[in-house]
């Protein structure tokens, strides 16, 4: 025997990396490969051994063995066999998601919702499936959507919903004559919520509960399972699985639900779990907590009385008027209010918070105090000197400058 060589090929086989030898003539081997710490070893001379796999040892090898012919010691007859190394990883993380989040709590009409498990670093692609409340969800598989499909995918709820409180039976009529879109081109799938316009029905004259919705279902909700997956440049697969459902927020409020994960390379499961909440009792903090006129203040939701999930959406409003800036209602989790005027002085606060699942109202009341540096009466309503005042400075730099000319 003369030598024999092991190669790593890459490219479709194009290319051929050299990675070990083993020296017959001199009884010797070495590593072709570059910053070379011993992490591959040559064992009885042809076996190559790699004691901690990593995915980019994954591919084909090749090994090549040379030998001296019988009839002459001077030429070399080679030989060669190749292998496949299939190396498995197990997934390196896993987290449940909603989509089209954040998104308002719907009164009138059902909605679908879509829970979205994301789990990455694994290979090759994980089993995933979701339970509720521990025990596993039957669903109807969910094939990928063709160009141009239907709407009866779920919806995006990120624009505003109706009225805070009633719907007039005139603004619920319009809605039902002049709303409503074009009849779609394929029909949603049994038991979930279609597209339709903002008002399905006629909303009388009352005060419409913020939490509970005007509709009901009727028997068990009817589950829809999506797999994809796709590869990472690293070589691992990310697999995404999304279960939609029409949301009752009356049974499925603080429902669990859990995303687990079978893999070959996993003792048992991986798993993430989350509970649907809807917003309640939100912890607002004002800064600085005892504002003057001129002050800049600002309006906070810290936090909830309990865990939220998903994101709710915040919305602030002035009871009885507009927004310092003149506008109806602002979005976010803080308001902002620049130059307090004397004329805000207990003037009402609404932070509504919510997500489809539900709805909650925090009030708060600002409280202006004088401020000494500001005289009385010099402000007007949007923090700033009025007129007159102004007028009366600017002639007194006017006179100084005269005078200092002169």
């Amino acid at each position: 025997m003369r030598e024999i060589v092991w190669y790593r090929v890459t490219d479709g086989g194009t290319i051929k990396q050299k990675i070990f030898t083993f020296d017959a003539m001199f009884s010797t081997n070495f590593s072709h490969m570059e910053n070379y710490r011993k992490r591959e070893d040559l064992v009885y001379q042809s076996t190559v051994r790699l004691p901690e796999v990593r995915i980019s040892d994954n591919g084909p090898y090749e090994c090549h063995v040379g030998i001296y012919d019988r009839a002459t010691r001077e030429k070399v007859v080679l030989a060669s066999g190749n292998i496949f190394l299939n190396v498995m990883a197990p997934p390196t993380s896993i987290s449940v998601l909603a989509a089209d989040t954040p998104a308002p709590f719907s009164r009138y009409q059902a909605q679908n919702f879509t829970l979205v498990c994301v789990v990455s670093g694994g290979k090759p692609a994980p089993l995933v499936y979701f339970k509720r409340d521990g025990e596993p969800i039957e669903a109807t598989p969910l094939p990928e959507p063709p160009a141009g499909a239907g709407s009866w995918a779920p919806r995006n709820l990120l624009h505003r919903d109706l009225d805070d409180t009633k719907v007039p039976k005139s603004l619920a009529a319009e809605g039902e004559v002049g709303g409503g879109r074009p009849p779609a081109t394929a029909d949603p799938p049994r038991g979930l919520a279609a597209e339709r316009g903002p008002v399905t029905e006629t909303i009388p004259e009352t005060v419409v509960s913020r939490e509970f919705p005007r509709w009901v279902h009727v028997g068990e909700p009817i589950y829809y399972f999506r797999h994809t997956h796709a590869p990472v440049s690293d070589g691992t697969v990310e697999a995404r699985a999304t279960l939609t459902w029409t949301l009752n927020p009356q049974i499925d409020n603080e429902a669990l639900f859990s995303c687990e994960v079978k893999h070959p390379a996993l003792s048992m499961p991986m798993q993430s779990e989350v509970t649907l909440v809807a917003p309640k009792g939100p912890k607002i903090t004002m800064t600085p907590t005892r504002a003057r006129v001129g002050d800049t203040v600002r309006i906070l939701v810290q936090g909830f009385q309990n865990e939220v999930f998903p994101e709710p959406l915040f919305t602030w409003t002035r009871v009885g008027s507009r927004l310092l800036d003149g506008s109806a209602e602002h979005d976010g989790k803080e308001l902002v209010l620049e130059r307090v005027p004397a004329e805000l002085n207990g003037s009402m606060y609404r932070c509504t918070a919510q997500n489809p699942l539900g709805s909650t109202d925090t009030h708060t009341r600002l409280i202006v105090f004088e401020n000494p540096n500001i005289p009385r009466g010099t402000e007007d309503s949007n923090g700033s000197l009025t007129g007159h005042c102004g007028f009366r400075l600017v002639l007194a730099l006017t006179l100084t400058v005269i005078l200092e000319l002169t």
